[in-house]
């Protein structure tokens, strides 16, 4: 099995753009609209996607619902499962990471809400520009290549998503570490109605 390349900061080596920022932030958690993901990517979601008939008439295919953006250096697409568990809230953002050479999606399995953070492509991220967004559990998204974001964050215990992005040669992968100065905080005590 082949591994991911990964360019990764040291925990006690933050990213020069946060060296110097202080930053107390408790992000609002949004809801996962295609107009508020739009500058982050795709959202993954029959509800907001047209449809035409196949197989006689019995099946709907939604279809084209977002691009696979993959190919840069010699990449390929893959399909993957990841299996998260929740973590512990409240709980405080300390890094953020990015796919340079590709697009990555994640659709949920189970139909489990499940929370989803990130901030616009640059050279770092930057965490005052941080969003949070909850999905309903039936809507996937696709994060445009080199948009940060937040590793998955699943709200229910052994939580499944199908996940399509790239293997290939090259660092498909940065992490970058805040500062102790930068206080990004994800609470659950506004979670939006979906």
């Amino acid at each position: 099995m082949e591994a991911q390349n990964i360019t990764e900061k040291s925990k006690d080596t933050p990213s020069a753009v946060t060296e110097t920022l202080t930053l107390n932030k408790i992000l609002k958690i949004e809801s996962l609209t295609p107009e508020a993901f739009k500058p982050f990517g795709d959202l993954i979601d029959k509800e907001s996607s047209e449809f035409f008939m196949i197989n006689n008439g019995s099946t709907r295919r939604y279809h084209r619902m977002t691009d696979v953006d993959v190919a840069d250096n010699g990449g390929e697409p893959i399909i993957s499962i990841f299996q998260a568990t929740p973590l512990q809230y409240p709980l405080s953002i300390k890094m953020m990471e990015r796919h340079p050479l590709g697009s990555q999606a994640f659709v949920p399995l189970l139909g489990n809400p499940y929370l989803i953070l990130v901030a616009p492509k640059d050279d770092s991220p930057d965490p005052s520009a941080i969003r949070a967004f909850i999905s309903n559990g039936k809507q996937g998204v696709n994060y445009h290549k080199g948009v940060w974001h937040h590793p998955v964050l699943a709200l229910t215990e052994q939580d499944q998503f199908l996940i399509v992005d790239r293997a290939g040669p090259g660092n498909n992968c940065d992490e970058v570490y805040f500062s102790d100065k930068v206080q990004v905080e994800l609470t659950l005590d506004d979670l939006v109605s979906i």
